[in-house]
C-alpha cells in the first residue's frame, strides 16, 4: 500500500495544501475568536526576519518608529467621508469599559490615519518641522466575513507609515520611494519574489487616497496576492484635521501626506509562492535557520561533531541550527525540516564520520550529495545565494508563463478564470470593463505602463491593465 503524502498535493486541493503545511510545518493555529490566529514561534520567527529588513529599510529614508494607541474615538473616522464609508464594514467598535457605557465609542484600529492625523496637526507647526516621517509596528482589526490563516484574519501584525510634506512633489516622490525602495527591494532581494509594480485604479485604490502604488504577486496556482501598498494622500487628511505649516513665506499652507503599509500577509504569500508538495522552501536571505546539522544517531563522536560543525557554520556567518534530538528518529526529524523549508539540512551519522563526509540536502532545487565535512564552512554561502537565486527565477518564469497578453474583454476573462494574468491595454477595458470583471470574480490588480514601469496618470497613453484572480 502507497504511504500517504503528508501534506494534500497542491494539483489536488491548493486551500487544503495551504492549510495543510500551515498547520504541519507549526507556522500558525486559529485563534479562538472565529477570524484570529494564534502565529506559532516558526512563523513568528519569519515574521521577525521580515520586521528586521524591512525595519533597516524603512529608516534608511529618515524614517522614525513611533506608537500611536489601539482605541481611535469614533468621531475621528467620521472626519474623512471617503476613509470612513471604505472602512465601515470593517470596523470593530468598543461601547463598553470599566463595566459602564463609555459616553463615545471607540474603534479598535482598522489602521491609523484618523489617529495620526490628530496628533501630525499638533506636531506640525512651521516648514521646519517637515518632513515629519513616521512608522509603526503594531496589530489592526478588521472584521473579516471569510478568514484564511495569514492571507484574511480579523486581525494581523504590520507596519504602517504615515508622512507629512510641505509639498505635493515631495509627497509624491516619498510614496513612490518607499514602493521601489524598502517594498520591491525587500521583495526581491530578501523574499525572492518576483513582483509587479503597478498603480491602483480608481476603484481599487485605498480609501481617502489620491493615488495608490501596489505590488502584486502570482501564487502557485496562478491568483494574485495583494503585497504592500502606499498612498498618496494629497491634502485630503490635512483638511479633515486641519494640519497646516508656515511656510517660508510667510502663509499657512495644507501639507502634504503619504501612508504606507505591509502585513504579516506576507507569510502567506511566501507559503502559496516558494512551497511545494514537501512543504515549504524558505529563501536564504530570509530563514531564520539557514541550515540544520543534524545527528543520524546518538553516538558521542557523531554528537560532538554535529555540534563543533555548528560552531564552525556560525563562525563563517551561517544563521545554523543544530538538532542532536537523538530520541526522536532521524526521519521524522528530517520530514519536519522539510516542512518548515530550512534552506539546507547537513546530515552525520557514524559512517559519514569514517569518511570525513555528510550528507547535503538541499531544498530548494532537491537532492542530496556527500561534501567533505571540512569543505562546507566554504561551500555553504554560495549554495544559499544560489538557492536564493532559483526561488526568485522559479517565481519570474511562473508569471511569465502563466500571463497572457490579450486585446478583448472575452480573452481577459477567459486568461484569469483559468488559473493566470491577462495583460490588456487599459484603453480597450476602461472602468465599464473593470466593473464587469467584477461579475466573473475579477479585479485589475494594477495598472502598468507598456515598459512595465508604474504610469504616472490613470489615463496614461499606453497603460495596461494586470487583470486576474486575487486573494
Amino acid at each position: 500500500m502507497a504511504k500517504a503524502p503528508v501534506l494534500t498535493p497542491r494539483a489536488d486541493d491548493f486551500p487544503r495544501w495551504y492549510q495543510d503545511l500551515i498547520t504541519k510545518a507549526e507556522l500558525a493555529d486559529n485563534g479562538p475568536v472565529r477570524g484570529t490566529m494564534v502565529i506559532r514561534p516558526y512563523g513568528y520567527g519569519l515574521w521577525e526576519r521580515m520586521q528586521a529588513e524591512m525595519d533597516a529599510r524603512i529608516k534608511e529614508t529618515g524614517t522614525q518608529n513611533a506608537y500611536f494607541p489601539l482605541l481611535i474615538p469614533e468621531s475621528y473616522l467620521a472626519r474623512e467621508a471617503d476613509h470612513v464609508e471604505g472602512f465601515a464594514p470593517e470596523l470593530a467598535v468598543v461601547t463598553h469599559g470599566g463595566g459602564k457605557e463609555l459616553e463615545e465609542p471607540a474603534v479598535v484600529r482598522p489602521t491609523s490615519e484618523m489617529i495620526v492625523n490628530e496628533y501630525f496637526s499638533k506636531w506640525v507647526q512651521s516648514h521646519r518641522d517637515l518632513p515629519l516621517l513616521i512608522n509603526q509596528w503594531a496589530n489592526v482589526v478588521r472584521w473579516e466575513l471569510r478568514p484564511r490563516l495569514f492571507l484574511r484574519t480579523s486581525e494581523f501584525l504590520w507596519q504602517e507609515g504615515h508622512t507629512a510634506h510641505a509639498t505635493y512633489e515631495e509627497a509624491r516622490a516619498f510614496a513612490a520611494r518607499i514602493h521601489r525602495r524598502v517594498y520591491e527591494d525587500f521583495m526581491l532581494n530578501v523574499l525572492a519574489m518576483d513582483v509587479v509594480p503597478g498603480r491602483k485604479t480608481v476603484r481599487e485604490r485605498f480609501a481617502g487616497a489620491v493615488n495608490t502604488l501596489t505590488l502584486e504577486g502570482m501564487m502557485g496556482d496562478g491568483k494574485a496576492l495583494q503585497m504592500a501598498t502606499s498612498h498618496e494622500l494629497g491634502q485630503n487628511f490635512a483638511k479633515a484635521f486641519n494640519t497646516r505649516y508656515l511656510s517660508k513665506e510667510g502663509r499657512q499652507e495644507l501639507v502634504w501626506q503619504t501612508s504606507w503599509g505591509s502585513t504579516t500577509r506576507m507569510i502567506g504569500a511566501l507559503v502559496m509562492m516558494h512551497g511545494d508538495d514537501d512543504g515549504l522552501r524558505v529563501p536564504p536571505r530570509l530563514a531564520q535557520i539557514q541550515a540544520v546539522v543534524l545527528a543520524i544517531k546518538g553516538d558521542e563522536a557523531v554528537l560532538a561533531k554535529v555540534r563543533e560543525l555548528g560552531d564552525r557554520l556560525k563562525a563563517a556567518g551561517v544563521r545554523v541550527h543544530v538538532d542532536d534530538r537523538t530520541d526522536t528518529p532521524f526521519g521524522r526529524r528530517a520530514v519536519d525540516w522539510e516542512l518548515k523549508g530550512v534552506p539546507v539540512r547537513i546530515e552525520i551519522g557514524p559512517r559519514d564520520l569514517e569518511n570525513g563526509t555528510a550528507m547535503l540536502a538541499r531544498r530548494i532545487p532537491g537532492g542530496k550529495e556527500p561534501v567533505a565535512l571540512d569543505a562546507l564552512a566554504g561551500l555553504l554561502p554560495g549554495i544559499l545565494e544560489e538557492d536564493q537565486a532559483t526561488l526568485l527565477r522559479q517565481s519570474r518564469e511562473r508569471r511569465e508563463s502563466r500571463t497572457a497578453e490579450v486585446s478583448t474583454f472575452e480573452e481577459a476573462v477567459e486568461a484569469a478564470t483559468a488559473g493566470g494574468w491577462a495583460r490588456i491595454p487599459w484603453a480597450a477595458l476602461g472602468e465599464e470593463g473593470e466593473s464587469m470583471l467584477a461579475d466573473h470574480a475579477v479585479t485589475v490588480r494594477c495598472l502598468v505602463a507598456g515598459d512595465g514601469s508604474v504610469p504616472d496618470a490613470d489615463d496614461a497613453p499606453g497603460n495596461v491593465a494586470v487583470v486576474a484572480r486575487a486573494y
